[in-house]
């Protein structure tokens, strides 16, 4: 079994900062990917950021330059940087993890964007 708790949500002005830590336990495997997406009130659940195992990266058009990625693979923790917050990044984030023996989610963690 594979749990994925994610930390780090809160409430945080317009061009604020916040990180987000997501961390795993349970049966982990170096080979994976790992990322990040959020879901807003009635809208579909979105990538915002993926992290392979050898560290490439990939981002949602809308967080490029305002968002990093990155993985501690000895802590088996996966972290998203979120600088420059806007009122339309406000949702909750979903930490993800894909996994030879399935695909998992965290519980999420909620971030909001306001003044």
């Amino acid at each position: 079994q594979v749990q994925l708790v994610e930390s780090g949500g809160g409430l945080v002005q317009p061009g604020g900062s916040l990180r987000l830590s997501c961390a795993a336990s349970g049966r982990i495997f170096n080979s994976y990917v790992m990322g990040w997406y959020r879901q807003a009130p009635g809208k579909q659940r979105d990538m915002v950021a993926l992290i392979a195992s050898g560290g490439s990266t990939n981002y949602a058009d809308s967080v490029k330059g305002r968002f990093t990625i990155s993985r501690d693979n000895a802590k088996n923790t996966v972290y998203l940087q979120m600088n420059s917050l806007k009122s339309e990044d406000t949702a909750v984030y979903y930490c993800k993890a894909v996994l030879p023996q399935g695909i998992y989610w965290g519980q999420g963690t909620q971030v909001t964007v306001s003044s």
